[in-house]
């Protein structure tokens, strides 16, 4: 099993992303739509999601499906210890998706580029 599940439709930023997990020792699963995130989760207890909201298939339905796994019925934030930390991350500009990320239950929501800048720490959070 994956430390970490992510879903990524970016070649070029997967690489970045995979090349950085062998260097922390984190194994990663990676994905390219909502509906494959959702499968992977399903098989996989990942104790780390990471989304990128950017993504051209399905990540914010993919989001919103997931944590509502970790809710309970008539409770509509996430419930305190969810087993599944679920980072977005996005361009700095899209503040509107941003909101609408936080609300479809993650935890964290953050530009690409704060993102890239804290990826070996976040990643090494899938240990923990």
């Amino acid at each position: 099993m994956a430390d970490a599940i992510v879903l990524i439709d970016d070649l070029f930023f997967q690489a970045k992303l995979i090349e950085t997990a062998k260097l922390t020792g984190i194994s990663l699963q990676t994905v390219a739509t909502g509906e494959q995130l959702l499968k992977a989760a399903a098989a996989n207890p990942a104790a780390l999601v990471i989304v990128d909201l950017n993504a051209r298939q399905g990540s914010l339905d993919a989001v919103e499906q997931l944590c509502k796994e970790n809710l309970e019925p008539g409770v509509e934030s996430i419930v305190p210890g969810n087993p599944r930390r679920v980072i977005g991350f996005l361009s700095h500009v899209q503040t509107e998706l941003a909101e609408r990320a936080r609300a479809a239950g993650c935890q964290d929501v953050m530009p690409r580029s704060k993102f890239t800048q804290n990826l070996a720490a976040i990643l090494r959070g899938a240990k923990s």
